[in-house]
């Protein structure tokens, strides 16, 4: 039977994307998405459940995620669900599931990092008195 395997997102970046390269100059960017769930109960009582999602893209597109986005930006995603797994110092056995991210798109403005966060004033020449 065949299977199927892909994660559609749409959240908040809870932290500026991190950029880094392999050995071979192939980017990878790394980032978190958090997804929103409103309800409210049969009781009347309003409930949210926050969840955190680790995301990876890879190639030139992975460049421009970490140029246009900040955290707190909206972004849309749709990939794969990757598992990671490894033993921690301690011998035990752990894992990790994460999205490896195969397209995007920004729901918003896209704005270079440089024009993003506001400079610093020089205020140097002022007197203070």
């Amino acid at each position: 039977m065949p299977s199927y395997n892909k994660v559609i997102l749409l959240g908040n970046l809870t932290r500026d994307p991190a950029l880094s390269y392999t050995p071979s100059q192939t980017a990878i960017c790394e980032f978190g998405i958090a997804s929103n769930e409103r309800w409210t109960g049969q009781d009347g009582t309003k409930h949210e459940e926050v969840l955190f999602i680790d995301c990876k893209m890879f190639g030139k597109r992975a460049e421009v995620i970490q140029k246009y986005s900040l955290k707190g930006d909206l972004l849309h995603v749709e990939g794969k669900l990757k598992l990671d797994t490894w033993k921690d110092a301690d011998g035990n056995n752990r894992a990790k599931h994460w999205v490896k991210i195969d397209n995007f798109e920004f729901m918003g403005e896209p704005k270079p990092k440089e024009q993003a966060k506001p400079e610093a004033e020089d205020d140097s020449d002022i007197i203070p008195f």
